[in-house]
């Protein structure tokens, strides 16, 4: 008997966690980034809004997208942050103005006003040639300096990047390389990459996994990962290819028909401004905003950007996506 009743006290205090949990409003933020920023910013929304139940998902930029601009308003996303801008541009009927929520100065071009209102600037991606010294050495070959360089025999097997039709890093790259070079010049240049390529990842975090790992000797990846792998022990050069380091950007935003919902907007002007700023000073350093600093060592400096014209097209994207072939 006595045991029957601890059973039925102990479901009984289940059902009242639940229904305490289920008491407070729900605000669902869908984050792109890599997981340790999310973790970060879980913990911060989890401290700063106890009177909610923030919750926040991973979803590849892509996933969010097609998930979005499939769901419309009946998504379940309230938030979302750190989506490729070529993607936001495809969603702006599903975007609510946000231009309410955000309180820095941007550099010029990365403003509200550059955006219609419907996103805030969130993060410029960018990337560099990634070599492991320790691998080269291992091979006894010289870091590459160039991407011509990449092509050279010596290399073969011993190089990754991110595949474009997955990765906003490997197409970064590739928009790169089309504008330099053209269609033609652009897939004809992956032509002669392709022999030396260990991988095509699917994701832009995957070149400097296999670094690590020590399956390759250069990759083609985002510069902050690399910074902080350095940082951490890794014998890693990060060497930007006279054409400059090719880049994305990405926004945050709130979902249209959901801004009227409680705490939607405070919760977005939170990440919007505070985490923002976080995230900027420790995990993702480059420039967006006036008066930006960062906590990072050993962050490069007095490098140029590429030519990164039509970055946010996404019918260029759907174009280019569709003549490559690996």
């Amino acid at each position: 008997m006595k045991k029957g009743l601890i059973i039925l006290l102990v479901i009984t205090l289940a059902f009242a966690v639940v229904a305490g949990l289920g008491s407070k409003d729900t605000i669902v933020v869908c984050a792109s980034s890599e997981q340790f920023r999310n973790d970060a910013l879980q913990e911060q929304l989890a401290e700063e809004f106890p009177q909610y139940n923030v919750v926040v998902k991973y979803m590849p930029t892509g996933n969010a997208a097609a998930k979005v601009l499939a769901e419309g308003e009946k998504t379940e996303i309230d938030i979302i942050v750190g989506l490729e801008t070529g993607y936001l541009n495809k969603l702006k009927d599903n975007l609510a103005d946000v231009s309410a929520y955000s309180h820095l100065d941007y550099v010029d071009g990365l403003g509200l006003e550059d955006n219609d209102n419907l996103w805030v600037t969130w993060e410029k991606q960018a990337g560099a040639i990634i070599v492991n010294t320790e691998i080269l050495e291992k091979y006894g070959l010289e870091a590459p300096q160039t991407y011509d360089d990449l092509l050279k025999p010596e290399y073969k097997g011993l190089v990754a990047m991110p595949n474009p039709n997955s990765s906003g890093t490997g197409y970064f790259f590739y928009k790169n390389w089309v504008n330099v070079w053209g269609d033609e010049g652009a897939l004809e240049y992956v032509d002669k990459l392709y022999p030396n390529v260990k991988q095509f990842t699917s994701s832009g975090s995957g070149p400097i996994k296999l670094l690590k790992q020590g399956e390759i000797a250069v990759g083609l990846a985002l510069t902050f990962q690399a910074v902080q792998e350095s940082n951490d022990g890794q014998p890693f050069e990060i060497i930007f290819p006279p054409e400059g380091s090719p880049y994305s950007l990405t926004g945050s935003t709130i979902v249209k028909g959901h801004d009227d919902k409680k705490g939607v907007g405070e919760v977005f002007e939170f990440i919007a401004n505070d985490f923002l700023e976080y995230d900027k000073e420790n995990f993702s350093p480059e420039m967006i905003y006036e008066g930006q600093t960062h906590k990072i060592e050993n962050y490069p400096a007095d490098y140029k950007y590429a030519d990164m014209t039509g970055i946010q097209d996404a019918a260029e994207k759907d174009r280019l996506k569709k003549l490559w072939k690996y």
